[in-house]
């Protein structure tokens, strides 16, 4: 009598989190191979330059050390630098706690850019939401003080106006170049925007200069 083998096991069926994963590679690589050829390499190089943390950091303590005797100029600078330290470690810390690897058609970026191997979540992203957020709920202290006294621009101005508008823009726009450089994925820069407004916000509410004074005093 002829023996059956046991039929094969059966695979087990991906989970809904390997579904997310999967589709959000394969739609990042679909973005990234769609707009690859059109847009030009030296503008995203630039967003990318735009939102990195060692251009940034640099910009603010320059001006917050021009700002000596303590004024609203400084004290809008210190609440920026304590949001960018907040981003920085709760970046650091999800990225090493995640440990999700960066797309493997990212190219050139250990060359100048690379800070860590991770993808997930952008620390791109989150940086450029956390200034924006930072700037729309801060836009009457950077009308008056920031643009007005330090660049000499007209309270009524189209620049002023429109000012928390065009930052919004800007990180939008950087947020999504790290897609189309080959950075991250789609789901990285989504949660670093959602991280960056939640930073923001705390900023505006918990982690200001007022409050830390407070609590350390």
């Amino acid at each position: 009598m002829e023996s059956r083998s046991p039929p094969p096991p059966l695979s087990p069926s991906p989970t809904l989190l390997r579904r997310l994963i999967n589709l959000d590679t394969a739609v990042s690589l679909h973005i990234y191979t769609f707009f690859h050829p059109i847009l030009p390499y030296s503008l995203l190089k630039s967003l990318e330059l735009s939102g990195d943390g060692r251009l940034f950091f640099p910009i603010v303590l320059s001006a917050l050390l021009a700002t000596t005797p303590i004024t609203t100029t400084t004290l809008v600078l210190i609440n920026l630098l304590i949001g960018s330290l907040l981003d920085l470690l709760l970046i650091g810390c999800m990225k090493q706690l995640i440990q999700r690897p960066r797309p493997v058609y990212n190219k050139n970026m250990f060359l100048s850019f690379a800070v860590d191997h991770w993808s997930f979540p952008s620390g791109h992203s989150s940086r450029v939401s956390f200034i924006a957020t930072f700037c729309f709920f801060y836009s009457n202290q950077i009308t008056q003080v920031l643009l007005i006294n330090l660049f000499n621009v007209d309270a009524h101005s189209v620049i002023v106006q429109y000012f928390v508008v065009v930052v919004g823009l800007w990180a939008a726009i950087t947020s999504i170049s790290r897609v189309l450089l080959g950075r991250h994925f789609l789901l990285d820069i989504v949660a670093g925007a959602c991280l960056g407004v939640l930073e923001g916000l705390l900023v505006f509410r918990v982690f200001n200069y007022d409050n830390l004074t407070t609590w350390f005093t």
